[in-house]
């Protein structure tokens, strides 16, 4: 966990892959935002448990960790911390199946517009606030 810039390339890298979910919803393929939405907020509360220097497990639901060590993550972040994990928690259930589907579902037929909606504002809620208080805590 030493590794202090991964923080910023967690961000960058988060940053980027919205621009690239913007492209998705351009083209209506709404699994696909879902999906994309998901890492998104992955790589945003994994550079904030790595800047609180927690240590970051491979797994992608970390809300429950947030939720654990609110005491250690920045000031700026705490508040939002309830809405962070039920965020990482609604989109990990989705991953999978967003991506892969399923014998009875098909997630080009499954997923509708206001699914990605609201995934692709979670994604983009996420990335701010995290951005934003790693930036204020230094």
């Amino acid at each position: 966990m030493r590794n202090r810039s991964l923080v910023a390339d967690y961000l960058r890298r988060a940053e980027h892959r919205l621009a690239a979910i913007d492209v998705l919803h351009e083209r209506a393929s709404w699994a696909d935002v879902v999906r994309e939405s998901q890492e998104v907020v992955e790589l945003a509360l994994k550079a904030a448990l790595r800047h609180a220097q927690i240590e970051v497990p491979q797994v992608h639901d970390i809300g429950g960790l947030l939720l654990e060590h609110i005491d250690r993550l920045p000031a700026a972040l705490r508040r939002h911390v309830p809405r962070l994990a039920k965020i990482s928690k609604n989109l990990r259930r989705d991953r999978e199946l967003a991506f892969y589907g399923s014998e009875d579902l098909t997630p080009g037929e499954f997923y509708e517009k206001g699914d990605a909606d609201e995934a692709r504002s979670d994604a983009r809620w996420v990335v701010q606030v995290v951005c934003e208080a790693v930036r204020t805590a230094g």
